[in-house]
């Protein structure tokens, strides 16, 4: 490894899909400069959070660290974490200017560093807007639109205005600003394609012109009854049923997002004004999601399944010639957000610390790993558990016993449960000894003889495991 360390942007949208890319052939949706990135380095199509909402995955990012490992395996706010050597802290302590800029880690308490040198994230954007923005502009949700809902609006201030924009905005002071003399970290994190759902208007009105893909839905899904919500919140169900322009509205302005954030990522990546001949020579850049969105599949809303629309992330790494990387690589090994953290230090010359159980992915990359762990443990506390290889995949409820599997190969949008298949009873069978064994020494106590058992408390911290500070 070169004596020179690169410098490193992991770029973070949050809740964007694994199949909303252009080059993962999306019919209408325009991501031509993440896919730039995917043209000149390496993708990933088995990315998958394993406890598929923000906390869980933004710790597992700082740590290198499965989610069972942690401890967070669901969602739950306000928990301030002792944490292992973070991947900004090791970078830090080994010369590295560290930097957070836009979505916040979800750190607690909020001014909570763990390992960033200095951050700007949502806080300062509110004040921000508060200063520059019209009087009395109503702020980020001025729109009428909230962080849960599946209403839609077009960005009710100017573009410059966006949170999206405000992001690179600040990312280019940054760069044109830092300390020369080393090589830094910068986490560059987006709200989108998280709802609220108001990209800037032309964006809003080009997937409404140009149409949008229907939601998949399975032959097992229910449609819910009118008034059930799942949370008692009727515009932030869990479960919906969108037809019309409410179906239209919502998926063009989660695919505006997308392209929005898409195009603001030119402003960093140009080679005019922003990093330019940098990326060939001397900076990794890493593009991710930290979890996915049903989107209406499957009747649902939000996040927090096991199902490929909600577990399933875009992940990309771009890298300088000299890491060895061929252009336009795809990688279709099981991989997940622990795995970042030990890539990055390898990749940086940096010893990754022993608390680190995520995997480097850098011989993946170069097509040299002749051998991968067989499957990814998918959790989140109040919905599912899951198991999945990208080929296939088994589900389990703990709360009812209920399971499903699907053949990713031949149904990847999980229309088609094979539980009742008698052709699929071995396979089911392989599947669920595996999830027995991955849970059989939990405490909660998931599993008896050698058998799932429902009905166990399932709580967002597995007992023992948090490393939480009692305050």
């Amino acid at each position: 490894m070169p004596a020179e360390r690169p410098n490193i942007i992991l770029i973070k949208t949050d809740q964007q899909r694994g199949d909303c890319l252009g080059c993962e052939h999306h019919p209408v949706l325009l991501t031509p400069n993440m896919d730039g990135l995917a043209a000149a380095g390496v993708r990933f199509t088995h990315f998958y959070a394993e406890s598929p909402s923000c906390i869980a995955v933004r710790r597992s990012v700082l740590s290198g660290q499965h989610c069972q490992t942690h401890g967070m395996v669901g969602y739950r706010d306000g928990l301030e974490w002792d944490a292992p050597p973070t991947l900004p802290q090791v970078l830090r302590d080994a010369g590295y200017q560290t930097r957070l800029i836009g979505r916040s880690m979800h750190q607690h308490p909020r001014r909570k560093r763990y390992g960033y040198e200095e951050t700007e994230t949502n806080e300062e954007y509110r004040r921000w807007l508060e200063l520059v923005g019209p009087p009395d502009n109503g702020g980020w949700f001025g729109g009428g639109v909230m962080h849960n809902d599946y209403t839609a609006h077009p960005w009710p201030l100017d573009e410059h205005l966006h949170f999206t924009n405000w992001t690179v905005q600040r990312a280019l002071s940054f760069l044109e600003h830092r300390d020369p003399s080393c090589p830094y970290f910068l986490t560059l994190g987006f709200i989108a394609p998280h709802p609220p759902l108001q990209p800037p208007k032309p964006y809003f009105e080009r997937y409404l012109r140009s149409g949008v893909p229907e939601p998949a839905i399975g032959d097992w899904a229910e449609p819910p009854e009118f008034g059930e919500t799942g949370g008692g919140d009727h515009v932030a169900p869990n479960r919906v049923q969108l037809t019309g322009e409410a179906l239209l509205s919502v998926r063009a302005a989660y695919f505006g997002l997308i392209n929005h954030v898409d195009d603001q990522l030119r402003r960093l990546l140009n080679p005019v004004i922003g990093l330019g001949g940098d990326l060939k020579r001397d900076t990794i850049v890493v593009f991710t999601s930290d979890h996915g969105e049903m989107l209406g599949d499957h009747y649902l809303w939000r996040k927090s399944r096991a199902y490929e629309a909600s577990a399933r992330v875009p992940f990309i790494v771009r890298a300088p010639d000299r890491f060895g990387l061929v252009p336009a690589t795809v990688v279709d090994a099981p991989c997940t957000h622990a795995d970042i953290m030990p890539t990055l230090l390898q990749m940086a010359g940096i010893d990754a610390p022993d608390t680190c159980d995520g995997r480097s992915l850098l011989t993946l990359m170069r097509g040299e790993q002749s051998s991968w762990r067989e499957y990814l443990h998918i959790e989140h506390a109040g919905k599912h558990m899951g198991l999945t290889d990208g080929r296939e995949k088994y589900i389990w409820d703990p709360r009812d016993g209920s399971e499903q599997f699907f053949d990713l190969r031949e149904d990847p949008h999980e229309c088609r449960d094979l539980v009742p298949d008698s052709d699929s009873a071995d396979r089911l069978e392989l599947w669920r000894m595996r999830l027995i064994d991955e849970l059989h020494d939990r405490p909660e106590g998931f599993v008896e003889k050698k058998a799932l058992v429902t009905g166990r408390p399932w709580s967002a911290v597995i007992p023992g495991r948090g490393n939480l500070i009692e305050r």
